[in-house]
Parts: C-alpha cells; sequence; structure tokens
C-alpha cells in the first residue's frame, strides 16, 4: 500500500563527569566513572488517527441495526492506533423539527455504540449538522454525548471549547475542535456563555482555549470544520487560522467538510491535514469517495510520521480498505495535494 510518510528520529545525549581526584602517590589514580544520566528517557511514540465525515442517514442508516459491524471493513484501520477521532456530522435525536437548511442529519443514540465497537475514542460535533433539529434536537444530542466522547459542542461555551484529555502511553494529549462554515448553524446555534451550540473557530476563546491547553497537555490537536465544498485546495480562511492556532500552540490542526481529499504537510513544527473528506457516507457522491484514515506517530510534541491509510466508499456507505492500483492512485493523489497548501513536507 503506498503512503506519505515523513520520520524524524530523536538523538539522546549521554554526558560523563571529569575524573575524581587522583589518590596519593603511592597508589594509581582510577579510571574515569560514569554518571548517572542527567536527560530523561526518550518520549514514547503514540499514534494518533482521524477520519472525516460520518453520517448514519440514507443507505448507511440500516447499519445501525447491527452496532457491532456498522463500519465493516473499516473498522481495522480505525482500531490501529491508540486514540482515533472522527467527525460526527448529525444531530443524535428522534425528536425535533428540521432546521431550514438544505440538508438534515439525524441519527438515534446507538450511533455512539458503533462508533465505539469500531474503535473510535472521541468524536468532534463541531458541524453544521449537529444542530439540525433544533433546540429539542440539540438538548437530546447533547444528553446522549454522556454516553461517549465528544467534543466541540456543549450547553454552554465553556463546555463547547473544553478540550477532551487523554493520557497515551503515559502522554497527555488535549483534543479541541471548531467549525468555520459560516451557515445557518453557526449562526443559530454558537455556543454562548450561557446558551448550547457548537465551538465557532470565529470566536477568539478557540485560541484562548489552545493555548490554555497548551499548558495543561503535551499534545494538543485541534479537530476543524472547513473549507470550501469540493476543492482541493484550502481557502484563504483555512490557512490563515492554520497560521493562528499553530502560533497559539497546536501540535497538529486536522480538517474536514470539503467532501474532498486536501493537502497536508507541515506548518513551521506543526502539522496540518486540511481535508479528509467522506468517511462513513450517506450517499453516492462517486466525485467524493476517495478517503482513508490518517495516522500520525509523535514523539513528544513532534509528528514524526504520517501516513494515509487509503480507502474508497463503495455502494454501502462504507470505506474500505483501497489494495492495488487503487491504493496507489489515492496516495499518489494525497502527496500531490501538498502542491497548493503552502505547507513543506518536513518540519519547519
Amino acid at each position: 500500500m503506498g503512503v506519505v510518510a515523513v520520520l524524524v528520529a530523536g538523538l539522546l545525549l549521554a554526558g560523563r563527569d571529569p575524573a575524581a581526584p587522583a589518590r596519593p602517590a603511592a597508589a594509581p589514580a582510577p579510571e574515569p566513572v560514569a554518571a548517572a544520566p542527567t536527560t530523561s528517557p526518550p518520549a514514547a511514540l503514540i499514534t494518533l488517527a482521524f477520519a472525516g465525515d460520518v453520517h448514519f442517514a440514507g443507505r448507511v442508516r440500516s447499519r445501525l441495526d447491527d452496532t457491532a459491524t456498522t463500519f465493516g471493513e473499516a473498522a481495522t484501520a480505525l482500531r490501529a492506533a491508540d486514540l482515533t477521532m472522527v467527525n460526527l456530522e448529525t444531530a443524535i435525536t428522534e425528536r425535533g423539527a428540521e432546521e431550514p437548511k438544505t440538508f438534515t442529519f439525524r441519527a438515534p443514540a446507538t450511533a455512539f455504540s458503533a462508533l465505539r465497537a469500531a474503535g473510535v475514542d472521541v468524536a468532534t460535533m463541531a458541524n453544521n449538522h449537529a444542530a439540525d433539529f433544533g433546540p429539542a434536537g440539540l438538548a437530546d444530542t447533547l444528553a446522549a454525548t454522556g454516553r461517549f466522547p465528544v467534543v466541540g459542542i456543549g450547553a454552554t461555551a465553556r463546555q463547547a471549547y473544553a478540550p477532551y484529555y487523554a493520557t497515551v502511553r503515559g502522554h497527555r494529549v488535549a483534543l479541541l475542535a471548531a467549525s468555520q462554515i459560516r451557515d445557518h448553524t453557526l449562526a443559530a446555534f454558537s455556543a454562548t456563555d450561557t446558551g448550547a451550540g457548537i465551538a465557532s473557530a470565529y470566536d477568539d476563546r478557540l485560541v484562548a482555549a489552545v493555548r490554555a491547553a497548551r499548558g495543561r497537555a503535551e499534545v494538543v490537536i485541534v479537530y476543524l470544520h472547513w473549507g470550501v465544498e469540493g476543492q482541493g485546495c484550502p481557502s484563504g480562511e483555512q490557512r490563515a487560522l492554520a497560521a493562528r492556532l499553530a502560533g497559539a500552540g497546536a501540535d497538529a490542526v486536522i480538517g474536514t467538510h470539503a467532501h474532498q481529499l486536501q493537502g497536508a504537510g507541515y506548518l513551521g513544527r506543526t502539522f496540518v491535514a486540511y481535508g479528509l473528506g467522506n468517511y462513513l457516507w450517506w450517499r453516492n457522491a462517486a466525485y467524493s469517495d476517495d478517503t482513508g484514515v490518517l495516522r500520525l506517530t509523535l514523539r513528544g510534541r513532534q509528528v514524526v510520521r504520517s501516513a494515509l491509510a487509503p480507502a474508497r466508499i463503495d455502494g454501502r456507505g462504507v470505506p474500505v480498505p483501497a489494495t492495488g492500483a487503487t491504493a496507489e492512485r489515492i496516495a499518489r493523489k494525497w502527496a500531490g495535494l501538498v502542491g497548493c497548501t503552502g505547507l513543506t513536507t518536513e518540519p519547519g
């Protein structure tokens, strides 16, 4: 399987004390004695995996009848990392009225059981469909999140911008999320000091939350809903926000929404993946069926390797791991997308 990989190895230097003072002339001086190490051992390598948009509508809805197999063959790649995150792009409710939008999505709370069974550890709900069924649907969604770790949504802004903290191989990881899609959801359901909703990427609270997390976790990741649908290159707004978040201390910035893969690379020492595209997808859309699971390997704060495990969404809506020529084609496509991102292939 073709992959895009970047590997940076750390070099540990060990010191040696000077020789001890010589004994009286009658006795030979002892050999120098090595001092106890004064540096910590290398940080453990940890792996974090990310996939794109997940729905449980249309052709995928019936897959919730058996939550143990909802993701089918895709579960293997999702389970392969120490921690896995996706974008859950639906309200979790069976009540409420549709908001005035072209597309609205909802799913029962068993959606969280399906995520857990597939190996997903946390989901972002900071997107343009989390409040598709109004205040009643949003209330149900928030009540259901007690069943599964979710970021980017809350009963107040304090909750919506709060990170999810996880300890991975002894390292504390902070995961945050926000939406940069200017639509009805962001206008009507952005979280406030006293009101429920999603985290907005236009609110200064996002950058403040990243800075705060920087002081409390070794690794800080931000997952964003952003970009222009159908475009493989990031917009100016995406690039500007990525720079702000990198400056605030984010070690990686991951995104989705465009229904297309977008390029990935380094902005200084921050790894940025602008778009992971669709993943478990509700309707046929051949132009956006190339997808995959992005696996990041970190040593300490630094992403030292990135690899996309290519997949292709089939007629069931399942992202089946790609093989042979299909895998090579998607891998070449992913590698080439960095050309319009302004990112580099190695950390700066």
